[in-house]
């Protein structure tokens, strides 16, 4: 079967697509937000043993449509034997080598330091070249340390703290970005994937509930102690969302002064703005969607037409079976969680003047 969608693979920086086309059934790429690694997995059938099996650690980059959906290194190569099913090797890969110096423990510090220094210098030591966004780069703090975690570790402690995104990609290239601004952390706009249900649209499944993991707490409260005072200080941020609780969210462990407890209650009101509202959509394929991309939906209904963050992107291809994109989705915005239509008489409004039943007597 011939391959409905266009394809290329570069193993160790060769194109490696013409000795790859007799036998790759199948490729899928998982790109998420945070820390977690994108992933990617390639299927070949492997009937006679014939394929090379690549060593740990080569770079490897996936295109769809000439779009780079991945870039990273092997990480391992299983095969598999059944019978009716052949034997089939996979090549999956991570954005960074897991058993690199990226997950050695640091003991260092540096003093009255911006974090862009703080973060390079812990990247320098793992083998990863960081980029950080430049609000977020020059916070000063008189005391940075990793205090033995690693590098991923200490990134992700700082995306929580900050409310950031922390990612690695290509294996020795890592970004902390700062979320909610629409732009990656060069300053370039990040993509918005439009989906649209009908006859003629783009979308192949819709699964939204625009109300699920909204904020049980309207407040953020972190705490520090002021030395000059001799007294507990704490900082309130307020979740600026509907329907949320009227409990307040205090932070479990202390800030080390003002401004490390602004940083981290304004972290915390972004995590819970953002993981608002769950869902997934299953759309033609389209390789630009990203994770912290936008997604704009139409055509469904209202409360569940508007745009969403994508928490998560999936992109699936095989021969003779076509290309999907499979779309994580939070943050409802724009209408997206909010019917604004006056009621009417409904299945889930009874009728004026209809008399409710009353129970009979047991």
């Amino acid at each position: 079967m011939a391959w409905k969608v266009y394809w290329q693979v570069f193993v160790g920086g060769a194109n490696a697509t013409i000795g790859m086309r007799p036998y790759l059934q199948e490729i899928e790429v998982v790109d998420r937000a945070g820390i977690e690694s994108d992933r990617c997995r390639l299927v070949f059938d492997d009937s006679k043993g014939q394929l090379f099996l690549p060593k740990p650690k080569t770079l490897i980059k996936v295109l769809l449509n000439g779009v780079v959906i991945f870039d990273g290194v092997v990480d391992s190569t299983p095969w598999r034997l059944t019978r009716g099913g052949g034997r089939v090797l996979e090549v999956n890969a991570k954005a960074f080598d897991t058993r690199g110096k990226a997950i050695e423990p640091q003991f260092w510090h540096l003093d009255d330091k911006p974090l862009s220094e703080a973060l390079k210098k812990a990247g320098k030591l793992a083998g990863i070249d960081v980029t950080v966004d430049p609000e977020l780069g020059q916070i000063v703090r008189d005391y940075w340390s990793p205090a033995g975690m690693h590098f991923i570790e200490w990134g992700e402690r700082l995306r929580a703290e900050l409310g950031a995104t922390f990612k690695i990609k290509g294996g020795t290239e890592a970004v902390l970005a700062k979320r909610g601004s629409g732009k990656s952390v060069t300053g370039a706009a990040l993509p918005v994937v439009r989906g649209v249900c009908g006859q003629g649209g783009n979308v192949i499944s819709v699964n939204i509930d625009p109300s699920k993991g909204r904020p049980r707490a309207k407040t953020k409260r972190v705490r520090w102690f002021d030395r000059k005072a001799a007294k507990f200080v704490e900082k309130d941020v307020t979740i600026e969302m509907p329907d949320v609780g009227e409990a307040i969210d205090t932070q479990r462990w202390l800030a080390a002064d003002k401004d490390h407890a602004k940083d981290m209650a304004d972290g915390h009101k972004s995590d819970a703005e953002r993981d608002a509202g769950v869902g997934q959509v299953e759309i033609d394929l389209d390789p630009t969607a990203m994770a912290e991309g936008g997604f704009t939906l139409s055509g469904a209904r209202p409360g569940i037409d508007g745009l969403y963050r994508i928490s998560g992107a999936t992109q699936r291809a095989n021969r003779g079976g076509g290309a999907v994109t499979q779309l994580d989705l939070a943050q409802p915005q724009e209408g997206a969680g909010k019917d604004t239509r006056k009621p009417t008489t409904s299945a889930l409004k009874p009728p004026a003047n209809v008399p409710v039943p009353t129970p009979a007597p047991r």
